[in-house]
């Protein structure tokens, strides 16, 4: 009988849990054969692969308590995050019809990637992204694989820490009724993203079991629906075109009085053709939208941790949950784009909430809908520093045993040099170009289809077999975007109008 396959016991999901024993391993030989062999491992973390018919452990004394919905909830909560306020901006410069065909590519191709995933993942027994990476390449696949989870997990907070950063002012001025912004501390974004990181967002990542915060999951879930159907309603009640976009048409004749007849036509005629959807759109910003949407489906680094967590973990079970939380966020992301972008057109920002300061700096839903999307980005942050701190403790404390000093330090330091990004950077608007662009195509296309490629056995796939020449090509694929998508960029950059379109 063939012995099992090398298992490399290092810390798999971020609850701060050590397993401590004596642990199997295995030591490979010149004829790939290998020889099993005892070793006692105290890991910082824990992780889990258990016999489901006995519910005894296979390889850690871990069994998951999280059930399917809650891990839905986990996987949608990091899957969502400042994305869907980039989308309508997304579809203004694609057209309907483009963009339905890219978001539609992205979310099958997304839910190809995790099956990739869970089956290196359930051939291995490793449950954690970089540590698919040492299996399959050593320590530089691990790095890779760290590499590309720190910069995109430090992208999706830097995003929403700046829309604290701008929003929350906003918040606080409307229910003071201010109609200039004071210079007072209580709305200044900078002293507020740091007392909301401070006082909320770091708790909550001090938490040392991810399956507890499946409630702030479901809480901010609630509060992205509840930003939708405000975005719904707010197509069929703010005009078109606004009066900014209406000065913006008519040009001069804005400025005047009283209109002759054929400049009136002339307006109208303009502003019927700013109020017309575009199906399908070619233009610099363009090359912004496959980043856009790649980064806003990225959730590839926790569907292993939440694998682990899951009750009666089977690759069938986390596979129904990663495609059920795709095509929610899916379905949310379009609605939320469609609406946005039939609201403002071409009028609209590259993120959609900062358009409505355009309606009504006071008005009632849109003041509801900012404290919503700032309920969901504050509880989604703490979620997504997970990975992070994870990669950061595979790096340089692997094999060690939990430390409550080293988990609030790496938390702590991680918040710390986010803030001081998001105070003193101007715009994130390239930093989500290049991290959609590098990291997200690495997490989504490249870093699974070799992966697969190199742990599966040849006695079970061959090389030419089927599996993995798909495998490849997705690779080759996830290359090429990510070559084409930077380039555009550099070129939008190097024209200077990819720092026009909008900030975050």
């Amino acid at each position: 009988m063939e012995a099992p396959l090398q298992m490399e016991m290092v810390e798999l999901v971020p609850n701060g849990k050590h397993s401590e024993g004596l642990l199997p391993t295995t030591t490979p030989t010149a004829d790939n054969q290998r020889v099993e062999g005892p070793r006692r491992s105290y890991v910082e973390g824990e992780g889990f692969l258990q016999n489901s018919p006995s519910k005894e452990p296979q390889f850690t004394d871990f069994e998951g308590k999280t059930s399917f919905g809650m891990s839905v909830f986990n996987l949608s909560n990091a899957i969502m995050g400042s994305g869907i306020l980039g989308l309508a901006y997304a579809m203004a410069n694609t057209g309907i019809i483009l963009f339905l065909f890219l978001l539609t590519a992205v979310a099958l191709l997304s839910s190809y990637s995790i099956h990739l995933l869970l089956k290196s993942s359930g051939i291995v027994g490793i449950r954690a992204y970089e540590q698919l990476g040492y299996r399959a390449f050593g320590t530089p696949g691990k790095l890779a694989a760290a590499l590309a989870i720190t910069l995109q997990n430090i992208g999706a907070m830097s995003s929403y820490l700046y829309i604290i950063k701008s929003e929350l002012p906003l918040v606080i001025q409307t229910f003071m009724n201010l109609e200039d912004k004071t210079l007072n501390w209580y709305v200044n974004g900078n002293y507020l993203v740091i007392l909301v990181s401070v006082t909320i967002i770091l708790p909550l990542a001090l938490m040392r079991q991810l399956g507890y915060l499946g409630y702030s999951s479901g809480l901010s879930l609630s509060c992205m629906v509840f930003f939708l159907i405000a975005v719904i309603y707010k197509k069929f009640h703010v005009p078109c075109p606004l009066a900014l976009n209406f000065t913006n048409i008519t040009g001069n004749f804005s400025h005047v009085e009283v209109f002759e007849e054929e400049t009136h036509v002339q307006v109208e005629t303009e502003a019927a053709a700013f109020c017309t959807p575009s199906y399908f759109t070619l233009n610099t910003q363009t090359a912004y939208t496959i980043p856009i949407m790649a980064f806003a489906f990225v959730c590839h680094p926790e569907v292993l941790p939440i694998f682990t967590e899951l009750k009666d973990p089977t690759k069938r079970k986390m596979q129904h949950v990663s495609n059920l939380s795709i095509a929610v966020m899916y379905v949310m992301y379009f609605l939320a784009a469609l609406f946005g972008y039939l609201t403002f057109y071409d009028g609209v920002e590259s993120e959609l909430l900062h358009t409505y300061k355009k309606v009504d700096k006071f008005d009632v839903l849109i003041l509801c809908v900012r404290v919503a999307v700032l309920t969901a980005v504050t509880l989604t942050v703490p979620i997504v520093l997970f990975p992070v701190r994870q990669a950061i403790q595979q790096m340089l404390f692997q094999n060690q045993e939990f430390s409550w000093l080293r988990h609030v330090l790496i938390a702590t330091s991680l918040l710390t040099c986010i803030n001081l990004l998001v105070i003193f950077a101007p715009s994130i608007l390239g930093i989500f170009g290049i991290i959609g662009a590098t990291s997200a195509p690495c997490l989504i296309f490249i870093f699974p289809a070799i992966f697969y490629f190199r742990i599966v056995p040849t006695e079970k796939e061959p090389a030419r077999s089927t599996p993995k020449i798909l495998a490849l090509c997705f690779a080759m694929l996830g290359l090429l975007l990510m070559t084409m998508s930077l380039s555009f960029i550099i070129m939008d950059w190097l024209s200077g109008a990819g720092w026009h379109g909008g900030s975050h």
